[in-house]
């Protein structure tokens, strides 16, 4: 009799929790790793400029190349709660003088500029008080 109950019980308790959804409930937060690139500061990096003025610009890159320090990297990985990560490698080349020679950007970044339309409504509802009328 009690075998019977306790098969039941497991039964029942692995079949509720078969059909549950906790992969989603939880918040995960939006993690940005690397160089922030912005579509705007990409844009002002132009062949003939020097080492220093990329820097000024884009930062530290994440990567310098090994082998010859002429080829900088900047990667900026984005992963926005369950969607899968994107990434753009940004890639500067310079010559033995510090002078850039060809830039490359992996795929267009998204334009910083557009702001994210707010779904919520928020309506501000004039309301006239009169002394009469208090419980409003």
């Amino acid at each position: 009799m009690q075998l019977k109950t306790l098969i039941t019980a497991a039964m029942l308790a692995l079949s509720v929790t078969a059909c549950s959804t906790v992969s989603k409930v939880v918040y995960r937060i939006d993690v940005p790793q690397g160089n922030y690139l912005e579509a705007a500061t990409v844009d002002q990096v132009k062949v003939g400029m020097n080492n220093q003025q990329v820097q000024y610009l884009l930062g530290t890159p994440v990567l310098i190349d090994p082998f010859s320090h002429n080829t900088w990297y900047y990667v900026f990985l984005v992963q926005k709660a369950y969607q899968t990560p994107e990434q753009h490698t940004f890639v500067v080349n310079f010559d033995d003088r510090g002078i850039v020679t060809h830039i490359d950007l992996d795929k267009p970044l998204p334009d910083s500029d557009k702001k994210e339309i707010n779904n919520a409504i928020i309506k501000a509802v004039a309301v006239e008080k009169h002394w009469w009328q208090f419980w409003k």
